[in-house]
């Protein structure tokens, strides 16, 4: 083997390995710095939250899934909290958006994220990756540490078909036994077939391709 090919050779594993790294984790929910998901948080957990009472986390996980951010948002002024009561409890459990989809409503509605963006999310779509968020989100912001807290709202979706057990984890209320549940079930068709699997709450997570 020549030199060249054997830089060839190296070259092109390199980048095989980059391309493999980077598709692995390049769809799934955002890492979470303190902000539960509002579909599978523990009741007793959701209680002690700003502004809920007994009462009105009972009456929530008896209405999940919530769907969407401004479905939960709905629910909660409908039990007698104000807007700025529900904003306050947002950072501490919240319906994630999916960046690629979310309407300017369920954008507003991230803690920290304002009307700047609602221009900038739907600015860069289709996200890939977070790296990418970090990167365009982090230049409005104040970097990437900044970004990734902001991210913790959201999630790119994932294949159903394709993603792999580490990024499967991420979503909220994952394990073990539901990712082998998930990859014995492939391939989806569609996502009637998925939710029949997983769940509404769940399988809004994923695309079918």
């Amino acid at each position: 083997m020549t030199r060249t090919g054997g830089w060839i050779r190296m070259t092109c594993a390199a980048l095989a390995l980059a391309t493999t790294v980077v598709a692995g984790a390049s769809a799934q929910v955002a890492k979470s710095f303190g902000v539960a998901d509002a579909n599978t948080i523990a009741e007793k957990d959701l209680a002690a939250l700003p502004h809920m009472t007994p009462a009105i986390a009972k009456a929530l996980v008896a209405k999940r899934p919530f769907m969407s951010i401004t479905e939960l948002n709905t629910f909660l002024l409908a039990q007698g909290l104000t807007a700025e009561q529900a904003m306050e409890l947002y950072p501490k459990a919240f319906v994630h958006i999916n960046l690629n989809t979310a309407p300017a409503d369920e954008i507003l509605l991230v803690p920290g994220a304002g009307k700047k963006m609602t221009i900038e999310f739907p600015e860069y779509r289709p996200w890939k990756t977070w790296a990418q968020f970090d990167r365009q989100i982090g230049k409005y912001i104040g970097g990437a540490e900044n970004a990734q807290k902001l991210a913790q709202y959201t999630f790119i979706p994932m294949n159903a078909n394709t993603a792999g057990d580490a990024d499967l984890m991420t979503v909220p209320g994952a394990n073990q036994a539901w990712v082998d549940k998930l990859k014995k079930a492939r391939p989806f068709k569609s996502a009637a077939d998925l939710e029949k699997t997983v769940g509404k709450a769940q399988a809004r997570f994923f695309v079918i391709e």
